[in-house]
């Protein structure tokens, strides 16, 4: 009697142990599952804020060419002071977005970057300056996404964002003085970052 006792007994340890096992593969599997379908929303998201903020890119460069090539660059300067900021608001209504391109040295006071958006503009230098490409940040909040993708210099920046008398030529310094008198955007090469985009979206 006493072994059958301890047989049951011992069956029943082995059933819990076991019940316990699979309980905590269980837990273990739907975390993992829940990771990957986290990272799979990322990618997603990231895919679209990159999109936005590229179109609205090829937007605004489109029209900034063309104002050079039409009147030259000091000239162009007024394209940016005027309708840039209103270009990238109907590309943001047209994406369903909220659009914004800020900094940390901007060339106009609306474009400061607050304390987080700093703080991403610091990952990103690093990121550049230890010779890594940037990858897109993503995160949530209130329900909406939020994507910052940093704002890179080449060398057609640096005719207005370079080095002020060496890629930057006088009548173009003048007028950035005229327009901007808070300016902080010149010091630039190419390559670095001058700020970041941020997109912001519905889930």
């Amino acid at each position: 009697m006493k072994k059958t006792n301890l047989f049951i007994l011992f069956f029943l340890l082995l059933v819990v142990s076991a019940c316990k096992s699979d309980v905590k593969k269980e837990k273990q599997s739907t975390t993992v599952i829940e990771q990957d379908n986290n990272q799979v929303s990322d990618s997603v998201y990231a895919a679209t804020g990159l999109k936005y903020a590229m179109t609205t890119k090829a937007e605004l460069g489109k029209n900034l060419m063309g104002a050079i090539q039409s009147k030259g660059t000091e000239h162009a300067l007024e394209f940016c002071n005027v309708k840039a900021i209103p270009l990238t608001d109907s590309m943001a209504v047209a994406q369903k977005a909220k659009i914004s391109r800020v900094s940390d040295k901007p060339r106009n006071p609306n474009n400061q970057a607050n304390t987080e958006e700093l703080e991403f503009i610091e990952t990103f230098k690093k990121q550049l300056a230890a010779g890594e490409q940037p990858q897109g940040i993503v995160k949530k909040k209130d329900g909406k996404i939020h994507y910052y993708y940093p704002i890179a210099t080449n060398q057609m920046c640096l005719q207005c964002h370079g080095k002020p008398n060496e890629q930057i030529k006088p009548e173009v310094i003048t007028m950035i003085d005229k327009l901007y008198p808070e300016d902080k955007a010149k010091g630039y090469d190419v390559n670095q970052v001058r700020g970041i985009w941020n997109v912001v979206f519905e889930e």
